[in-house]
């Protein structure tokens, strides 16, 4: 799946703040992603991240809806 930095993540499960939406700050084998709502930043495996993403925006439109 072709994720990059600065890319928004709309996710099938929401963060305890109650938003879905977040973003990208490093990719690799772990992804550091940050909630838009709250602003907190989480590490998440690869494998994890991919499999919970419901849509992924870049520049504001989207690029993989599922």
């Amino acid at each position: 799946m072709d994720i990059q930095v600065n890319d928004e993540l709309i996710m099938k499960k929401p963060h305890p703040c109650g938003n879905n939406r977040f973003i990208v700050k490093r990719v690799g084998m772990d992804f550091k992603i940050h909630c838009a709502g709250c602003g907190r930043e989480v590490m998440l495996p690869r494998k994890k991240v991919e499999h919970n993403i419901r849509q992924v925006l870049r520049d504001g439109e989207a690029l993989i809806s599922k």
